[in-house]
């Protein structure tokens, strides 16, 4: 089964609002990404069924500044009524561009009711959002823009899976691995350049920048960053992973008589008979493991 990856960002303004308001804007953001992945799987013109997918909030870019978005990570099909597996054309998912619009629409609607709820806060240079009218005109120019949605092409196994979550899921901000030297005057490390064909880079920043870019992508306390939705929901995992499992299994080819044929009628083989003479083999000595002489020790006279 085909495992996808697909990422969901906001524009600039978007975060800005979601950097003063951490715990509300970071909850819709996971709100609107659940709820856009599960009604497109869920429409018939597209999968038609139940989806499950690993939700992961990263709040950094390459450079440490705050740029908010969430990683998917879902299995390639969906689950029909309890009693069918349907599976995803081959490496396609879902429509980004589908998703991107529902997308936007939902996180803006969700964003609209927290603030006539009051649940928002602004100061500096946002502190004029606190009025209705600004607010609303904000929106209306969030509305003009696009919202990126990537759907990157599937995992190429397990074991890859496996690698991605052990590399991503409870990573803060940058690894040790990036990071080049650390004085009393700079911290400079590596980071590649997206705007500019993905470019590796060094920078080097102020020992004070660099902490205070770094905890900006501490989350709240008690603030989950990683969700489970649909059929990996933790209340039903267990249960719908089980008929999964059949349904995988019972869809599975059956081996043809002619597949049958051809397995018995192959030879079994043999190592110790050469398959082109069919002459015994017969060992007639061993070689011993080789082992280096230990060196003499250096001459010091």
């Amino acid at each position: 089964m085909p495992y996808f990856h697909v990422v969901f960002t906001m524009p600039a303004e978007a975060a800005e609002i979601a950097f003063h308001n951490k715990v509300a804007v970071y909850a819709i953001l996971f709100d609107a990404v659940a709820a856009t992945l599960k009604t497109i799987a869920a429409d018939p013109r597209h999968l038609g069924g139940e989806i499950g997918f690993l939700a992961i909030l990263h709040t950094w870019g390459q450079a440490l500044t705050h740029h908010p978005h969430i990683h998917c990570l879902v299995p390639g099909g969906a689950l029909v009524d309890s009693e069918r597996w349907l599976a995803c054309r081959p490496r396609f998912f879902l429509p980004v561009h589908v998703l991107s619009r529902l997308f936007r629409r939902l996180f803006l609607e969700r964003l609209q009711a927290a603030h006539l709820a009051g649940k928002l806060r602004f100061s500096g240079t946002l502190a004029g959002l606190d009025d209705a009218e600004a607010f609303a005109g904000l929106v209306r120019q969030l509305r003009r823009k696009d919202w990126i949605v990537f759907a990157k092409p599937p995992f190429g196994s397990p074991e890859h899976v496996l690698a991605y979550l052990g590399r991503y899921t409870h990573r803060v901000a940058i690894a040790n691995s990036r990071l080049v030297s650390a004085n009393d005057t700079d911290v400079t490390f590596r980071w590649r350049d997206y705007r500019r064909g993905n470019a590796p880079r060094l920078m080097s920043l102020d020992p004070h920048e660099f902490i205070r870019r770094f905890l900006i992508h501490c989350l709240p306390d008690g603030f989950h960053r990683i969700r489970h939705y649909g059929f990996l929901a933790n209340g039903c995992r267990r249960a719908r992973l089980a008929i999964i499992r059949q349904l995988l299994v019972a869809t599975q080819p059956a081996p043809t008589a002619a597949t049958g044929e051809i397995t018995r009628s192959l030879p079994r083989f043999d190592p110790t008979v050469c398959p082109c003479c069919g002459g015994i083999l017969r060992i007639t000595a061993t070689l011993p493991h080789w082992r280096a002489r230990p060196r003499p020790p250096p001459d010091t006279s």
